[in-house]
């Protein structure tokens, strides 16, 4: 059973991967019409896998993305990172655990006291390099040169940055911004209990307090700790 539940980690891993692949190949091909919703809703399915990536690679910075398998965990949350806008995973790793050590404080490089957008500049600033940015601006000069400007644009490149304005606002904003009581151990709030929004809107992550609390769960179980 315990060997199931290991593999089912690494199966939903590469799921994940392989969704935001696929789609990406096809979408860059995709014929687009403006005067259609359909892009516009399948950039939208675009940017919730791409945060899907950044939550797999967090997953394994608390090594459930492979259970007990310590390579293949790091090898997944590597590759999940790098996809995701050439976020490199050593560098976020010990970011991510010196957050939960010393969460909503100086120490905490997610935190910041101001409002939103000079908390949301800071966390850019703390996660994104000019390495990123060489990196991101040569693949787009690539991709353009195989397939259309606007698919580029809508499809690989505007789902990132929504992906990232997604992360933040439910991952890090709303659960530790303004004042905690004393009694709240992991100075973080939770979404209110309703599962399929949990999950549309940041793979569960918005039952935050609960993954401070449970930190082992994958993202794919988080939602029993609601239960």
């Amino acid at each position: 059973m315990v060997k199931q539940k290991e593999n089912r980690g690494i199966v939903i891993a590469a799921i994940v991967m392989l969704s935001w692949l696929v789609l990406l190949i096809f979408l860059l091909q995709f014929s687009i019409n403006f005067a259609s919703p359909v892009p516009y809703l399948l950039a939208l399915v675009q940017t919730h896998l791409y945060t899907g990536l950044f939550i797999t690679a967090h997953d394994a910075m608390h090594g459930v993305a492979a259970p007990g398998r310590p390579r293949l965990n790091k090898a997944i949350g590597t590759v999940c990172a790098f996809l995701f806008a050439y976020n490199w995973y050593p560098r976020l790793l010990p970011r991510h655990h010196q957050h939960h050590r010393h969460v909503a404080t100086d120490q905490d490089p997610d935190y910041h006291g101001g409002g939103f957008w000079p908390w949301y500049l800071s966390f850019l600033k703390n996660y994104i390099t000019w390495w990123q940015i060489v990196l991101m601006a040569i693949t787009y000069n690539v991709l353009q040169l195989f397939f259309p400007l606007e698919n580029v644009i809508l499809f690989w490149m505007l789902p990132a940055v929504l992906a990232t304005f997604q992360l933040f606002y439910f991952g890090t904003y709303q659960p530790h911004k303004g004042e905690h009581e004393q009694h709240n151990l992991h100075k973080s709030t939770t979404q209110s209990k309703n599962h399929v929004w949990a999950f549309i809107s940041c793979y569960f992550f918005g039952y935050h307090y609960e993954h401070h609390d449970k930190p082992y769960l994958p993202w794919w179980q988080l939602y029993k700790a609601k239960e």
